[in-house]
């Protein structure tokens, strides 16, 4: 018999604001700017698109495309997400 495996969603798993904090935290240690937009596409699936769409003034259509595996948002739609889904951007001293 044949092993059935089903689609793993990381957005499923992220259902408190700290496992965001850690999830978006962990993506921007990467340094990898398709993987950062990536997990911010989960975050906002987890949130809610059509949430994060009237927060932004973006539509969903756009935020899909956006963080999508081919995706490559600017720098304001990524602020504007990021805003809405209440995370912060903060900087410090590259060792």
């Amino acid at each position: 018999m044949a092993e059935k495996f089903t689609k793993f969603d990381p957005a499923a798993l992220l259902e408190t604001d700290d496992d965001i904090a850690v999830f978006m935290a962990d993506a921007l240690e990467t340094g990898d700017s398709g993987y950062i937009a990536k997990a911010l596409g989960v975050i906002a699936r987890a949130k809610g698109m059509a949430q994060i769409a009237e927060e932004t003034g973006l539509s969903r259509q756009q935020l899909y495309r956006s963080f999508s595996d081919q995706g490559n948002p600017t720098l304001k739609t990524t602020l504007a997400v990021m805003k809405a889904l209440g995370v912060q951007l903060t900087a410090k001293h590259a060792a």
